[in-house]
């Protein structure tokens, strides 16, 4: 519910201000896409799974559930990924070279990002990898515990750790540690705090909003990686069901953060939500005036 509502608003505030979006804007459009994806294509599965104690469905819903989790995964951390790169750019490029970075940049990305993500998801359709049921039985996922017997599962989990966790991971932390620095050095230069422009402070504002976008997703994910690598080189059996089921509960939480996240560093949305708030009450004050001759709109819907 937190997910859906929340990145609906996200959506909403970016049709509404679509003439006004800056280019990097259409990244943080495209990861409410993909959380918002996420939880209604794979959420209510999981949830009537967990009220019947057990996967409802077989084989094809299964790999279904999987697909979907790779393929939106993958997206959000690529999306995290080019976040980074391109706020690193702005960050160390001049004026004139930081508007470089069109709308339409950013589109041929987004459409590479999704690309690469269905990619990803569609190789353990065709033979490389596999999909299957999680430890504890009420989702699916990548068949972790398969590949320490198969040389061909062991190399798909090894690229996919290192094209699509590990690197973009790397990366992401290589940008943001850039970025400090680069802001720790300009405000050296400026002893006094009161003399720091204000388009400093906002370049400061979004990046800390970006960074605790990128730790929020990772931290969420760090332990179902970590407990999925451990499947890799050891039974399931090992890990009791609670320790495989909790990660994967954390994982998915990773949907709901990022709407709170903008709520606090930016006004624009907090300003956006308001307004939406506003016109949601009307409408609700609207339908539930009561029908009196007074009220010759409510007569009318009565009639």
């Amino acid at each position: 519910i937190l997910t859906i509502l929340g990145n609906s608003a996200v959506l909403a505030t970016a049709v509404k201000r679509s003439s006004l979006l800056k280019s990097p804007e259409l990244l943080t459009v495209n990861l409410a896409v993909a959380d918002i994806g996420m939880a209604i294509s794979m959420y209510p599965l999981a949830i009537a799974s967990a009220w019947n104690h057990a996967w409802l469905g077989g084989d094809a819903s299964c790999i279904y559930y999987a697909l979907m989790g790779f393929l939106f995964g993958v997206c959000s951390m690529m999306t995290l990924c080019a976040m980074a790169v391109i706020r690193f750019l702005v960050t160390n490029s001049s004026k004139s070279n930081s508007n470089k970075i069109t709308k339409n940049t950013v589109r041929v990305l987004i459409t590479f990002i999704w690309l690469y993500s269905l990619l990803w998801a569609i190789l353990p359709l065709v033979g490389w990898g596999y999909y299957g049921p999680e430890p504890f039985g009420i989702s699916c996922t990548i068949a972790w515990s398969k590949f320490h017997n198969s040389s061909n599962g062991f190399s798909f989990i090894l690229s996919m750790f290192l094209l699509c966790t590990v690197l973009p991971a790397l990366t992401i932390v290589a940008c943001y540690l850039g970025i400090a620095w680069k802001v720790h050095k300009a405000y050296q230069e400026i002893q006094n705090i009161d003399r720091i422009p204000n388009a400093a402070k906002l370049e400061k504002k979004l990046t800390l909003m970006a960074v605790l976008i990128s730790v929020g997703f990772l931290s969420s994910w760090t332990p179902y990686a970590a407990a999925s690598f451990w499947s890799i080189f050891n039974s399931s059996d090992s890990l009791q069901p609670i320790v495989t089921l909790l990660p994967c509960l954390f994982a998915k939480s990773s949907t709901a953060y990022n709407p709170f996240i903008y709520y606090i560093f930016s006004k624009t949305f907090r300003r956006e939500i308001k307004q939406l708030q506003c016109c949601c009450g009307w409408q609700v004050h609207f339908f539930s005036t009561d029908n009196s001759a007074e009220n010759p709109v409510s007569m009318m819907w009565s009639g």
